[in-house]
């Protein structure tokens, strides 16, 4: 396992590479000239020559590539065009309340999704499962945005059980007042195609062989589901969570838009609207590098789980 491990991580330098280059075209070539982003209504060619020359855009395009190659190895990717702040210390002041709404979320739909799903496996065409469905459908079908304004009209204005927005520098604060409302509404959306996705891995186990000769044997079904149904169906599970474990690093920006949590997403989503280029290629290069190590856990997890899986 640790001579796949490095080889994964060796991979990983290519892979990067061609993350990095992809995003040193898209910004130099397909971004247009931050300097006339910046500049707005200026248009004396002095001054925004001025801007091109304080940004380092100036340069030639190999020196640039140096440059950025060389904020990558080193993770400083300057200051922020817009707020003079050092891209490094606006993700690390915004990962907490990202991480804070988050992670509460893959758990608990993760874990909730998991439970009710081998629940409607097992009464599989039964009028409950059918009743489960239908709501699992019609709950996909409504936009989070409807969610957030209802939840927020609610909850908020109407029973005032929790703040509409806001947030404090008060971790233990934050998760019992700030957070509860966003992380169950996050639940309840994230609920319903977690429920589908899993009940079909555990119908597709559920008409293996290996349960029929189980249950020929005499195990109680309880045995059945949970020792021989619910492990062999972790593998796809895993393979959900760690497409889906990425983007808690990002967050949403709805839900942090919407009830003015200051993490990561929405901070991105200020920066796309300033054209704040040094923060947007940091979250970019962040992303990748985090989603190759959270592939490789996976695949790392599948062994742990399934004892027959080979990794080459």
């Amino acid at each position: 396992m640790i001579a796949y491990i490095f080889k994964r991580i060796w991979q990983m330098i290519p892979t990067l590479a061609g993350v990095v280059l992809l995003i040193f075209f898209l910004f130099n070539w397909v971004g247009g000239d931050p300097a006339l982003v910046l500049a707005g209504k200026i248009t004396n060619p002095e001054q925004i020559a001025n801007i091109r020359r304080q940004l380092g855009v100036d340069e030639p395009y190999w020196y640039q590539l140096w440059v950025f190659v060389k904020q990558i190895v080193t993770f400083d990717f300057g200051r922020s065009w817009a707020t003079n702040e050092e891209v490094s210390h606006i993700f690390l002041t915004r990962l907490g309340p990202t991480l804070t709404i988050m992670l509460p979320v893959l758990v608990l739909e993760t874990v909730i999704g998991v439970i009710l799903a081998i629940g409607v496996a097992y009464v599989n065409g039964t009028v409950t499962d059918r009743m489960v469905m239908m709501i699992c459908t019609v709950a996909m079908s409504i936009s989070l945005l409807v969610y957030i304004i209802v939840a927020q009209y609610l909850f908020g204005f109407r029973l005032g059980w929790f703040p509409v927005q806001g947030w404090s520098e008060s971790y233990w604060r934050n998760v019992t007042t700030f957070a509860p409302l966003p992380i169950l509404l996050a639940v309840f959306v994230g609920l319903a195609p977690a429920l589908r996705l899993y009940r079909s891995f555990f119908l597709d186990e559920i008409n293996h062989d290996y349960v029929r000769t189980a249950r020929s044997k005499g195990l109680a079904e309880k045995i059945v589901m949970l020792k021989h149904v619910l492990r062999n169906a972790l593998i796809p599970i895993l393979t959900n969570i760690g497409i889906a474990l990425p983007g808690i690093f990002i967050g949403s920006f709805l839900m942090e838009t919407f009830f003015s949590i200051p993490g990561i997403g929405r901070e991105v989503l200020v920066a796309v609207n300033r054209s704040d280029f040094p923060v947007i290629k940091a979250a970019t290069v962040y992303l990748a590098m985090i989603t190759m190590f959270i592939n490789l856990l996976v695949d790392v997890m599948y062994k742990v789980v399934d004892p027959r899986v080979t990794l080459k």
